[in-house]
């Protein structure tokens, strides 16, 4: 209930404790009834404070769980539970200090520490506390709890409850426990440890408290049993309980069944720990698509903006990105019914009883509704992008019939939308515009269009070449209207740049601009809409093409300096900040969905798209037929060129792919060097003396690094450590670490071990990393120069490759907290982090080489009516619009992960050419026109959603198969 109450995801990590008959601390035991265990309730207060801390505070997913947890390291401050030195102790006040008051300002500072003691040797530390509460100006409240929590971690007595025993000479001890095991202290510092792994059992007997070591092979004459008393019996079961509580959190996988009960008698205490361990509590808060809800931070003055927090948003399991709200709202002032509970200084805020529309899914976008009453009015947190998840308070919706009510601690809620009736939670692709408050019954329309248009596989064919062209067009314009007007006349773009991106990039699109006039005409005749059909035969494209073909053949020369653009863009910007900045806040615009370099690859793409089109076309005509000859000489006019160019493109793909992943990376500065290739990048744990610890891995044709999340401004990885290819060896090793899936790395200098999450996933990472052993053997580590240009990053490989870090090292890492710029968090590499999977360059290239645009029906599991949107599919994702002329999506669905598949019979989906989609719980019915866009949506999304397991190529010199 109290959780329920906070809104708190991570509740586990909690406890209820209470000074019982005895006057002694203990905490509620959840399986038993409240009665049996508070004897006088009205006397009784139930604190709620921290009971499990865990050795990593990147581990708490939720920012509200990291600022309870700040808030107990405070209270540990100022009770003296927590002792340290007095710099540690002046660093962490300033910490508090700055996220309750802000930045620094001399009288402000003085006069709050007067006011406020959090420390007991505080007046001797004013000075200290102000100088280094100086040097925290700009640090949000949420990044002051992360650096509070990275501070405190590292102290001894962090997170640690001492209990009085003596030993056998009776020397007085004090017993803890922590994530790694039992904990013995001298006063507060601590002697010695003895790790779960090394404990056989716990036991107490009388005041005597047992532990039970594992025999040690090296020491002959080590004692296996050791013994310490403690004040009763019933100091020693409170102890044993809290010790078999944290191993079962920290070590188990699962909760643990209860014990069969006896038949006759029993012997010993038949206690367990019941709730979720620290695994299944962050599987569980990864998964779920729960929505949250703000909290208010009450002591604190300073007023910020949630979606600038530096901590990392959710990432639903669709792979989009809710964030809080701005806050605001009602107080939980008032105790849970008649029992008092203090939680510890947290004032959080309620569900509010205003109802919230979402703009998440997309990278960029905001509202756009087709339905006036349900349109939201515009605000600056509508512009930013969506991958932070701005929500905008519309109380236009409260009218809406269609919103229902709920209950939520007593009081009467509007549902959110999205929200079913029942109160499931809805999915997370929840803009307005994708909900069942704004469906559409298109069923009648569609059924008539069917009817009156052509039946002809070739015309859906041209219909695929005209719904790609629109998309492609809108691509175009995002460089030479959207970018060429934010960049403007800026001095910090030279006019040498300027103009060698312009003017290659304007006559392409004038030239496409002509194109898809003339296809839409074609399309016009063929469908009837016109009487032009009545003079002549018009049902065929090849002539459009073949004409249009033989002028882009014209402009070879622009699409060769589109190459020479991109790279020249990332020299300049590498060396001027100020240009540097400039592209940043364009990628950040709505209409820049994708990475701004991507867009300079467009144009060689679309070679692709053409070929694939004429082939097809080909492919049905018999050779007789009257468009035959026009499209076989299309083909072969657009077959030279991807000759031409095609080497070209594996380049900037590859390079493409390494500035992109540079923007993902903190810790390595030389990434995109001469002659490394990009191969494969992906989730997989890595075994440590903590565990199997989930890493991010990038595999390139010279090294292998891995990286864990950071609680960055930008979501980005920080690289723990490179392992070099040259001399590496590879063997599976699941026998030897009873690791389902593992294999070790070894290396040069040191080896790894790790597990993929499936089967096929080893199989991928494997046959990768053995083929580009392979060939970085064969070069004797130098791999072979595949970039044109001479760009670097300003350090060597070798360079980079001695930087590496420990996993400490990494954690303690102030510069993890540094103003980074706002990032995309729904990219490939993080969807991959949250859905344990990998892909591989040429998945990539085919994800983006597969194109498609066009309208679709689309249907949620739980609603009737069907809802038309444009879909254009790239880059691994489905993204949403109203209609084709949109600037920029509503939302996106980043497809890594997800099946595709034919809807059974009992999914009762009555319809011709429908499609499912599924990931977990989440389900989306889509319906397309016609036997061939049906079969073309079900090849492109596969191209997404299963990995190219039988395309290896790491060179890719040769072009691909189709």
């Amino acid at each position: 209930m109290v959780c329920a109450h906070m809104n708190l995801v991570e509740g586990d990590y909690f406890g209820l404790e209470f000074l019982d008959q005895r006057k002694m601390t203990v905490w509620l035991d959840l399986l038993k009834p409240i009665l049996k265990q508070i004897r006088r309730p009205k006397n009784i207060i139930l604190r709620f404070v921290v009971k499990f801390f865990p050795p990593d505070h990147t581990q708490l997913l939720e920012e509200l769980t990291r600022y309870l947890f700040a808030l107990q390291i405070k209270h540990d401050l100022a009770c003296g539970r927590l002792t340290c030195n007095e710099s540690s102790a002046a660093l962490l006040v300033a910490h508090i200090v700055q996220s309750e008051i802000g930045d620094f300002d001399e009288v402000q500072c003085k006069q709050h520490l007067l006011n406020n003691k959090y420390i007991p040797e505080q007046d001797t530390l004013m000075d200290k506390i102000g100088e280094y509460h100086r040097k925290h100006v700009g640090q949000t409240p949420a990044e002051s709890d992360y650096q509070l929590l990275e501070i405190a971690r590292r102290l001894e007595m962090y997170g640690v409850r001492l209990h009085p025993a003596k030993d056998r000479e009776g020397t007085k001890l004090s017993l803890a426990v922590a994530h790694s095991g039992v904990l013995v202290f001298q006063g507060h510092t601590k002697i010695n440890a003895f790790n779960w792994s090394k404990v056989r059992k716990l036991s107490f007997k009388r005041k005597r408290f047992l532990i039970k070591l594992r025999p040690d092979l090296n020491q002959s004459n080590c004692q296996d049993t050791l013994e310490f008393m403690m004040g009763s019996r019933d100091c020693c079961k409170v102890f044993w309980k809290i010790c078999v509580e944290y191993h079962a959190f920290f070590r188990l996988y699962e909760e643990p069944k209860p014990k069969p009960k006896p038949v006759l008698f029993t012997r010993g205490s038949s206690f367990r720990f019941s709730g979720r361990t620290q695994r299944q509590v962050i599987d569980y808060v990864k998964d779920s698509e729960f929505k949250k809800v703000p909290f208010e931070r009450k002591h604190s003055k300073v007023q910020f903006n949630s979606d600038h927090s530096p901590f990392p948003p959710r990432l639903c399991a669709e792979g989009q990105v809710e964030r809080n709200a701005s806050t605001s709202g009602h107080q939980a002032d008032s105790p849970l019914g008649r029992t008092q509970v203090t939680v510890e200084n947290p004032s959080l805020q309620r569900y509010t009883g205003s109802l919230t529309s979402q703009t998440n899914g997309c990278r960029n976008g905001t509202h756009d509704e087709a339905d006036a009453r349900l349109k939201p009015s515009p605000s600056k947190e509508q512009a930013e992008h969506l991958s932070t998840g701005p929500v905008s308070k519309s109380p236009q919706h409260n009218e809406s019939p269609s919103a229902g009510g709920v209950m939520v601690n007593g009081q009467k809620q509007s549902l959110s939308l999205g929200q079913s009736p029942d109160g499931r939670q809805p999915s997370p692709l929840t803009s307005p515009l994708l909900t069942d408050v704004g469906f559409v019954r298109t069923d009648d329309e569609d059924e008539v269009r069917r009817k009156r248009f052509p039946t002809d596989k070739a015309y859906f064919i041209a219909k695929e070449l005209l719904t790609t062209e629109r998309t492609y067009l809108k691509d175009l314009e995002v460089i030479t209207v959207s970018f060429q007007k934010s960049i403007g006349k800026d001095e910090a773009m030279p006019d040498s740049l300027r103009n060698l991106i312009f003017a290659n990039f304007e006559p392409v699109y004038k030239f496409h601009e002509t194109f898809l006039k003339e296809v839409e005409q074609r399309l016009a005749q063929w469908e009837g809409r016109s009487n032009a059909h009545i003079k002549g035969d018009y049902q065929r494209v090849g002539d459009v093409m073949l004409k249009n073909i033989q002028g882009l053949k014209l402009l070879t020369a622009h699409l060769q300096k589109h190459s020479e653009a991109l790279l020249e863009l990332e020299r300049m910007s590498h060396s001027s900040r100020k240009l540097e900045g400039l592209c940043r806040d364009f990628e950040l615009q709505k209409v820049c969905y994708l990475p701004l370099n991507i867009f300079f690859l467009r144009p060689l793409h679309r070679l692709m798209h053409y070929k694939q089109i004429l082939e097809r076309l080909c492919k049905h005509y018999p050779p007789t037929h009257d468009d035959f000859r026009d499209s076989r000489a299309a083909l072969a006019d657009i077959s030279e060129m991807v000759v031409q160019l095609h080497g070209t493109l594996i380049k900037m793909e590859n390079f493409q792919k390494l500035l992109e992943l540079k923007k993902d990376l903190v810790g390595v500065d030389s990434l995109a060097v001469p002659g490394r290739e990009f191969i494969r990048l992906g989730c997989l744990s890595k075994l440590s003396g903590k565990g199997l610890q989930q890493r991010m891995f990038f595999l390139f044709n010279d090294v292998l690094m891995y990286t864990s999340r950071g609680m960055t401004a930008s979501n980005q990885f920080k690289v723990h450590g490179q392992l070099p290819l040259y001399g590496m060896t590879i063997r599976e090793s699941e026998d030897e670490w009873g690791v389902p899936h593992s294999f070790t790395l070894f290396g040069q200098r040191q080896s790894v071990v790790v597990a993929a999450s499936s089967e096929s996933e080893m199989d991928k990472w494997v046959e990768d990393i053995k083929m580009a052993i392979e060939l970085s053997d064969k070069c004797n580590g130098a791999s072979a120069e595949i970039l044109s240009s001479g760009f670097t990053d300003g350090k060597s490989p070798e360079e980079s490759s001695g930087d590496q870090e420990s996993e400490d090292d990494l954690s303690a890492s102030r510069t993890s907290l540094e103003r980074q710029t706002p990032h995309r968090g729904n990219t490939t590499v993080h969807v991959c982090w949250h859905r344990s999977t990998s892909v591989s360059m040429v998945d990539f290239s085919v994800a983006l080489e597969n194109q498609l645009s066009g309208n679709l029906l689309r249907k949620f599991k739980n609603s009737n009516g069907w809802q038309k949107l444009w879909v254009v599919f790239t880059n691994f994702s489905l993204f949403f619009y109203k209609t084709h002329q949109d600037e920029f999506p509503l939302a996106s669905l980043p497809l890594l992960g997800y099946s595709i598949t034919i809807p059974s019979e009992s999914e009762n989906i009555h319809k011709d050419y429908v499609f499912k989609l599924h990931f977990k719980s989440h389900v989306y019915y889509f319906r397309s026109e016609s036997e061939y866009t049906f079969e073309r949506w079900m090849e492109v999304i596969r191209s997404a959603t299963c990995s190219s397991n039988h395309i290896r190529s790491f060179s890719r010199k040769d072009p691909h198969p189709y």
